[in-house]
């Protein structure tokens, strides 16, 4: 299974409540910080919607 690697890379302050919890559902605390997660369509959708606050890149494995 595809992996991606999603980088919190704007702040979420001045951005509605419910984009401030999906990043924080995404595992990012710190600006800067990066997590892994396994590519699935829920994965998919949680990045849609904070798609302007981060930036995702697929890992080969």
């Amino acid at each position: 299974m595809a992996k991606l690697k999603i980088t919190y890379r704007k702040s979420a302050i001045g951005y509605a409540q419910d984009q401030k919890d999906t990043v924080a559902a995404l595992g990012l605390k710190k600006l800067g910080t990066s997590v892994v997660h396994d590519d699935s369509p829920a994965i998919r959708g949680m990045i849609h919607k904070v798609r302007h606050l981060v930036e995702v890149e697929e890992l080969d494995q």
